[in-house]
């Protein structure tokens, strides 16, 4: 009996074979493609980069108009000084952000990955120089597939010449955030930059070439994780990209002049022109996937091929779940766009808006930081009792201003000295004050008080800080 059995065994077990645990990439040649969506994408290519590589050109008086001086800790937005302590609309730069995502994930799915994301930015403007030198769709598989030549080197070189330059361009621009960008200029003529400004030049120089010109489509399927959690942002009434199966199937080829209904087929004629389109390679007729970035050149391309078929528009587009169950379309569509989930989203996103830039308009453009002795309070020859500290005055203006300084909190309370102080714009300054009070005034210990400080010019523009004064028992 164990003899059968173990021959049973033998031979129904598998044999060794190797298994992987990723899929091998294979490389997709998207095809160029024109419509409405493709405009959109590419006024959004536009207007994205005009900002990202213009703006450490524009100065603000003497300065950049964005600057994040990260050395001297003060960060220069738009004629604004914000320093370390000023975390807060970061945060909230952050917060709205995020909720930004969620709205525009909750209308229209991936908005954000199709159109504006710097993945699908520079990928577009790479594959736009690889279509000018090595040709479309076509052109390109070819040229991959012939033997090494002369023509095929140079075709090759150029691409990755103007990808490279593109990309240390980039890479320079980046930099200029965080360093005057005439100034880097200056010392990469000169071969004089710093060891991390060359550093972060050749590696956000390489992130950029590397991302845009060779993984692509992979940074988008296994590196972002946005591609994850999508369907949790998702519901029935978003718009997201779909194909009407209804509609389209069967599908099949014929010519222009036959009758499908005749035929027995659907408008789609089969023609796999929205997978030759897709950045990531997919068959939009499949169904949502997580792969899809929502760019809609599937939508632009079927399009094309239903005006020269003279059927409707519309075969993949943009509708809901709801809709193409209940067969709505236009604006009850969008109707039910405008759900409640959205409008709390907008009343969120609107209020943090309006409460940061609020906040920001009306900051009071000084500081104060108080920095205690270490010395315990003592009393000094003529009586008095007297405890030293540093106060560190900051100016968020980009004009000169006069500190006028005083303390309460104690009867009699004062401070010894000088009181005034000049700090230049955009400017830090870090000066001793002396505190005295009459002996008898406050109780043995620490007594709370209050340092204020003003402008000597317009007494409306004022800030306090807290801090104490020891009294020796």
């Amino acid at each position: 009996m164990s003899e059968p059995a173990s021959r049973s065994r033998g031979a129904s077990a598998p044999s060794d074979v190797e298994v992987a645990l990723y899929e091998v990439r294979k490389k997709i040649y998207p095809r160029a493609v024109t419509g409405l969506f493709a405009g959109w994408r590419w006024a959004l290519v536009w207007f994205t980069q005009l900002l990202f590589y213009g703006l450490p050109w524009l100065s603000w008086g003497d300065r950049p108009m964005v600057l994040f001086d990260l050395e001297a800790r003060r960060f220069y937005l738009f004629g604004t000084v914000l320093y370390p302590q000023d975390f807060i609309y970061l945060t909230g730069l952050l917060v709205i952000s995020a909720l930004s995502l969620f709205l525009f994930t909750a209308v229209a799915g991936r908005l954000w990955c199709g159109y504006a994301c710097p993945q699908t930015v520079y990928t577009e403007i790479f594959m736009w120089v690889e279509r000018k030198v090595e040709g479309d769709r076509t052109a390109r598989m070819k040229l991959d597939k012939s033997p090494m030549s002369g023509a095929k080197l140079a075709r090759k070189g150029t691409k990755h010449l103007l990808w490279v330059l593109i990309a240390l361009w980039t890479g320079i621009t980046f930099v200029g955030y965080f360093t005057p960008i005439r100034e880097l200029l200056g010392a990469i003529l000169t071969l004089s930059t710093g060891p991390w400004q060359t550093f972060w030049v050749l590696f956000y120089g390489f992130a950029t070439w590397g991302n845009a010109g060779f993984m692509r489509e992979q940074v988008c399927k296994y590196m972002c994780p946005y591609a994850r959690f999508q369907s949790a942002m998702f519901d029935k009434d978003t718009l997201i990209i779909t194909y009407d199966t209804q509609r389209g199937e069967p599908r099949g080829s014929r010519s222009k002049k036959a009758d499908p209904a005749a035929m027995g087929l659907g408008d789609c004629i089969d023609c796999t022109l929205c997978v030759q389109v897709c950045p990531t390679g997919i068959d939009i007729r499949d169904g949502l996937q997580y792969e899809c970035i929502g760019c809609a050149a599937c939508i632009d391309a079927c399009d094309q091929v239903m005006d020269k078929m003279n059927y409707p528009r519309g075969l993949i587009r943009y509708t809901t779940e709801n809709a193409m169950a209940q067969g709505l379309h236009g604006k009850d569509v969008l109707k039910r766009v405008a759900r409640p989930r959205v409008l709390v989203y907008t009343g969120i996103l609107l209020a943090v808006t309006l409460a940061l830039f609020a906040h920001l308009l009306l900051r009071t453009p000084i500081k104060l930081d108080v920095i205690p002795d270490r010395s315990l309070g003592r009393e000094v020859a003529d009586g008095m009792i007297e405890n030293t500290y540093r106060l560190q005055l900051m100016n968020s203006s980009e004009t000169a201003r006069r500190f006028v300084v005083s303390v309460e909190g104690i009867e009699s309370i004062f401070v010894e000295g000088q009181t005034e102080f000049e700090v230049g714009p955009a400017g830090v300054r870090m000066v001793p004050v002396t505190v005295r009070t009459k002996p008898g005034n406050g109780k043995p210990g620490s007594n709370p008080i209050r340092f204020s400080v003003r402008d000597g010019t317009d007494e409306s523009v004022s800030t306090s800080a807290k801090s104490t004064f020891f009294v020796p028992r």
